[in-house]
């Protein structure tokens, strides 16, 4: 039996620019960071030869291309996994539409955990290239790089993305002190709203070549971000937050509604620095930057939402257990 443990993320700053519709243009710049909550995938060797798939729902079937659960069928077809395998997926989170990269975080936690029950140990690189392969080439998503990524990697990080295809990852170094201050001051929330992000994605990536000086404001952003957090400047990273939140709201109708842009408010109102919806939009969390002695009258102002709390995460993808017999 092999488990992978795998974490969510949420973004800093940068988000939309690692669209290939952009960085093949301009080279794409993204900081985003790890978080403890965390997607499993549990492989267990079969005594027959069948495949048994455990998520949302349960599958039983004889072959690969028989698995309705796309990112499973290809992971297994990329690791040459073929028969008598038992695969359980499990998250912290809802899994769809959080906002938080949970379907790039179980592709790499499948890859991870697939390749280990094989005997093959690779990098974090490899783990990220080959998710991307899967989501971006194979499946056809209209999503960027980066949620695959900071899965692989874990920490805070800063990607650039390249027109050939290569990304170059910078480690933010905070001491853990630092880290755990950072972290403290950082709220999420759930709007109690899921959403399909392809059809969000689809239309900022279809309005990439109207709103190149908004993304290009965005990726220095995150060149900003990575600048602050190295002079320990957190509160000017909330208000960093504040301003990309102006810039992603404009790049696709559905980014944001009125009853986001209303919570929002209340939070700022409250005493928020800054804060955006995580990942594409249009529902899943609000992430929110708020300095501690704030922080009560902004659980206040947003009572009727649930808050996720949650730490920053060291690492990235992970095996926790293994018990594989080569």
């Amino acid at each position: 039996m092999i488990i992978s443990q795998t974490p969510l993320r949420i973004g800093i700053a940068g988000g939309g620019t690692d669209l290939a519709d952009f960085y093949r243009r301009e080279e794409g710049c993204v900081l985003n960071t790890a978080i403890d909550k965390f997607v499993y995938v549990i492989v267990k060797e079969r005594f027959d030869n069948e495949i048994y798939l455990n998520y949302s729902q349960k599958e039983i079937v004889d072959s690969v291309d028989q698995i309705q659960h796309e990112l499973i069928r290809e992971t297994m077809k990329k690791t040459d996994v073929s028969e008598g395998v038992e695969i359980t997926t499990l998250a912290d989170i809802p899994s769809e539409g959080s906002g938080l990269g949970s379907s790039s975080s179980i592709t790499v936690g499948l890859l991870n955990a697939l390749y280990i029950y094989q005997g093959v140990q690779v990098t974090a690189q490899t783990l990220a290239q080959e998710a991307c392969d899967i989501e971006i080439n194979v499946l056809g998503k209209p999503i960027g790089k980066q949620d695959q990524y900071i899965a692989a990697y874990g920490g805070i990080r800063l990607f650039q993305f390249y027109g050939d295809e290569s990304v170059s990852v910078e480690k933010i170094s905070l001491g853990n002190s630092e880290i755990l201050l950072l972290g403290s001051n950082l709220l999420l929330f759930y709007t109690d709203k899921t959403r399909k992000s392809d059809p969000i994605l689809d239309r900022q990536r279809q309005n990439i070549e109207k709103k190149l000086e908004s993304l290009r404001r965005m990726k220095g952003q995150a060149l900003e971000a990575r600048d602050l957090l190295s002079a320990r400047d957190f509160d000017a990273v909330g208000r960093l937050l504040h301003q990309g939140w102006q810039y992603k709201k404009g790049l696709a109708s559905g980014i944001s509604n009125g009853e986001i842009d209303q919570m929002y408010q209340r939070a700022l109102d409250a005493g928020a620095l800054g804060g955006k919806i995580s990942g594409a939009g249009g529902g899943g969390f609000l992430l929110l930057y708020v300095p501690r002695e704030k922080q009560n009258a902004v659980r206040k102002a947003l009572n009727q939402y649930r808050e996720l709390p949650f730490f920053l995460e060291h690492d990235g993808s992970k095996i926790i257990f293994n018990t594989r017999r080569y």
